[in-house]
């Protein structure tokens, strides 16, 4: 029972970085689109619909990261793997973003390509777009911060962030 509990932790570890990093991002972007909707009466994501996708963003990303194709450039300079995992991630949100609206129309209509026809005409595609051009930028910082800190070492990162350090394991 040890072994379930220590490797539940060791997952509940893993999750946690990209989850808060995909939560106030997230949050970020709706906040954005309330703003920026606002006056047009369109309809709005919610709070709870960003909560979700930073959970499925943080585990496509520690889903990828166990493929062994994902870390190619590891001798490279840092930007080869940042660009390189971003193009990764990006590519496996897109696929989500895409079936989080195809699946909902394909329970209705029984027949998945009826479904991704009646999608590509419904679907509002500025807003589609805008958000995957957000999702881009934040999975190139997340990527650049994470190869970063896999370079400098966590400890020296939170030394040099909150002037001393890091103690316990995180």
């Amino acid at each position: 029972m040890s072994g379930y509990w220590h490797w539940l932790k060791h997952e509940f570890h893993e999750v946690l970085p990209p989850t808060i990093f995909f939560l106030i991002a997230f949050h970020i972007v709706v906040i954005d689109r309330r703003l920026m909707l606002r006056e047009y009466g369109l309809p709005l994501s919610s709070i709870a619909g960003a909560t979700v996708a930073a959970l499925l963003i943080a585990k496509i990303v520690l889903i990828t990261d166990k493929f062994p194709f994902v870390n190619r450039f590891p001798d490279k300079p840092l930007m080869y793997n940042v660009v390189w995992k971003t193009v990764i991630y990006v590519a496996g949100a897109i696929l989500i973003h895409y079936l989080e609206h195809l699946v909902p129309i394909w329970w209705r209509t029984g027949d998945v390509g009826v479904a991704n026809r009646q999608l590509v005409s419904e679907i509002i595609w500025p807003h589609f777009w805008a958000i995957q051009l957000w999702l881009i930028v934040l999975l190139f910082v997340y990527c650049a911060l994470r190869e970063l800190i896999r370079a400098i070492g966590r400890e020296k990162i939170i030394e040099m962030f909150f002037g001393h350090r890091a103690t316990g394991s995180f």
